[in-house]
């Protein structure tokens, strides 16, 4: 669903997906159509995972339609998105932000994290500008724009571009730091804060001059507990391994955001760290070191968990729909592509009610990426109705059969998932899942035969199957004599018959489609068609008409293509 609830791909909760089969999502052809889209193995990944996942419900349908149509027709609006999600692509795989949180993290990176805190605001700003597009219609986009319109004015969002506006402060301005110690009667160190952070060093002097200077100066102790700027700087030796010089060399960094502010009074408090009480722990300067990592691991988690609240409302939730977008945005430039290129594609029409279809000019997309010229599609029309609820489809090899079949499962398939479809005109009832029965690859038919793989393959088929499901049966029951394969295929389509599926069963078996006024006077609600690639003087056209089976006129035509009759074998 998105982020919390935000999604462009599902409108509500309330959908039931089915998971299509790797092998249906195969001999449908998507898995070159997903290829085409993009090389990017996640981004193929992904794609596929929206298309395999099918559901009947007409809402999410539409909804899809709308925001495929708007960003297929907001091409700026689509690259402008694009460029934004890849900064955040970017900077979350690759910036500090990719970090373990459970990770020690260092002072560097804490101000380097709040750079990218601030280009993330950036760019929530660019895209809320970016949705402001009036030509955005879809209910998704503009929820979506909603949804960012909520996070600008969020006083947490607010409030993080004031904070880190204050705290952002360039490490090369960072020239010292000034820690309070408070000392109990015996000038044992207690505890100890920060108090400043300066872009000016101290100046140089001696320890014991120093020392001198502070207490006689201006009436010696005094009253309070402001500095004024009098005390001098001794500088600690640099030498020295874990000196206290070094903890303050890498604390800088992170010493750097505690700046004047609300945002910082609140944690000043929490600056200040008590000394341990133990007896062997008396000299100040030898516990000095452990005070401050002690006091720097504080701080630096408390940093770190205001600023990952922040992470978590302006980065994880706006790029958790990346994926969705990208899923539009690569099928709208395949779709821009093709169109170019004299391709006709349309918005297909989801309806409610009867399990109905009306293809018009429709044609295989995935037969589209494998030509040069769009001029040589061969276009075709076929409905779905009480009266034509499956088709058996008979004609000459390779005249046309398979193209048709997985051309009609691309339709559902790609409109179902909001693209624009390979035809003229789509009007359909959405279905809740796309069978497959095409033949199988000879090593999962080792050990039951190939005509028991296909019966124990169809019997699932069948029983998963629904009356809002489409199934796409390929020469099946074939792989055996034409007695048998045919009293198989007949009990077949009798039972699909009954559950009202939507059928497209393409087969060499022409005595199965010259049955089908027998069969259709056994059921009732549905009907039976025989469907036929039509022939041509002989050639074969790979159109498409509802009409009784030409028999075994297609046997003669092969037969004289390959020079294998009586008269043309004897003849010589």
């Amino acid at each position: 669903m998105g982020s919390k609830g935000i999604s462009i791909l599902f409108p509500n909760g309330d959908a039931k997906f089915t998971q299509m089969s790797e092998s249906a999502f195969h001999d449908l052809g998507l898995d070159s159509v997903c290829k085409a889209l993009t090389s990017d193995a996640k981004e193929q990944k992904y794609i596929s995972g929206i298309i395999s996942s099918m559901t009947a419900d007409v809402e999410t349908a539409r909804f899809r339609q709308e925001v495929f149509a708007d960003i297929l027709d907001l091409p700026q609006l689509r690259k402008k998105i694009t460029e934004l999600f890849e900064r955040l692509e970017f900077m979350k795989s690759f910036g500090s932000l990719a970090k373990k949180t459970e990770e020690k993290l260092g002072i560097w990176y804490l101000l380097h994290r709040l750079d990218e805190l601030d280009d993330y605001i950036k760019c929530v700003e660019a895209m809320r500008e970016c949705l402001s597009d009036e030509g955005i219609k879809s209910q998704g986009l503009i929820r979506f724009r909603e949804y960012i319109n909520g996070i600008y004015e969020d006083s947490c969002f607010a409030q993080m571009r004031k904070d880190i506006g204050e705290l952002k402060l360039k490490a090369s301005e960072i020239r010292s730091v000034t820690i309070g110690v408070n000392v109990n009667d015996r000038f044992e160190a207690t505890s100890m804060g920060l108090i400043s952070v300066n872009s000016k060093p101290f100046k140089k002097s001696g320890i014991v001059g120093s020392f001198a200077d502070a207490l006689a100066s201006k009436g010696g102790i005094k009253e309070d507990n402001e500095w004024n700027g009098d005390m001098r700087y001794h500088e600690v030796d640099r030498a020295s391994n874990g000196s206290p010089a070094a903890i303050f060399q890498k604390g800088m960094g992170f010493l750097a955001m505690q700046s004047t502010g609300g945002f910082v009074d609140a944690k000043v408090r929490q600056t200040i760290v008590n000394m341990p009480e133990d007896d062997a722990m008396n000299s100040s300067t030898f516990y000095l070191e452990k005070v401050m990592n002690k006091m720097l691991d504080t701080l630096v988690k408390r940093l770190s968990d205001t600023l990952s609240k922040y992470v978590d409302v302006a980065v994880i939730n706006i790029s958790r729909l990346i994926p969705e977008f990208t899923y539009y945005i690569r099928f709208a430039e395949f779709v821009e592509k093709y169109s170019a290129a004299g391709f006709v594609f349309s918005q297909a029409k989801a309806v409610s009610g009867e399990r109905t279809m009306q293809a018009r000019d429709f044609y295989n997309l995935r037969l589209a990426l494998s030509v040069e010229n769009a001029s040589d599609i061969v276009f075709n029309d076929l409905d779905f109705d009480s009266e034509h609820t499956v088709y058996i489809l008979t004609g000459a090899n390779r005249g046309g059969k398979t193209t048709v079949t997985q051309a009609v499962g691309l339709l559902f398939a790609l409109a179902q998932g909001g693209i624009s479809v390979a035809a003229k005109s789509f009007e359909y009832a959405p279905v809740d899942c796309i069978y497959t029965h095409f033949p199988a690859d000879e090593d999962k038919t080792i050990d039951l035969g190939r005509l028991g793989e296909e019966c124990v393959r169809f019997k699932q088929l069948y029983a998963d199957c629904t009356a809002d499901s489409l199934l796409l049966l390929n020469e099946s029951f074939s792989t055996t004599s034409f007695e048998e394969g045919y009293f198989i295929a007949r009990d077949s389509v009798r039972a699909i018959l009954k559950k009202q599926v939507r059928t497209i069963y393409n087969t060499h078996m022409h005595k199965l489609a010259a049955d089908v006024d027998d069969m259709n006077a056994q059921t009732v609600g549905a009907k039976a068609a025989s469907l036929v690639v039509k022939s041509d003087g002989g050639k074969r056209s790979f159109k498409v008409e509802v009409a009784a089976p030409e028999g075994m006129s297609y046997a003669r035509d092969i037969a004289q293509k390959y020079g294998v009759t009586y008269e043309m074998l004897t003849s010589g």
